[in-house]
């Protein structure tokens, strides 16, 4: 986000510019966000990523999975992602 420029956006107005600008699903980390903003209603699919820590070492095995589910996601939906999902 800090490369458009949306470094600091909070969560419902991060949500609304994915939307604008097009996206269709947002990859995350934060665990609450599924609960803090309503998902269904934001024409963005969410996809949190599940792993021990937010260090590259302990994200990397979550991106396979995440790359193989990405086609079968749908707005409105939250998907979790952990490594060695199918």
């Amino acid at each position: 986000m800090q490369t458009l420029g949306w470094a600091g956006t909070k969560n419902g107005a991060l949500l609304r510019r994915a939307k604008e600008a097009g996206f269709e699903v947002l990859v995350t980390v934060d665990r609450n966000l599924e609960y803090q903003q309503n998902i269904g209603a934001s024409g963005l699919a969410l996809v949190v990523l599940r792993a021990r820590s937010t260090r590259v070492a302990d994200l990397l095995p979550t991106v396979a999975p995440l790359l193989r589910m990405l086609p079968g996601v749908e707005a409105g939906t939250t998907t979790h992602v952990r490594d060695g999902d199918v």
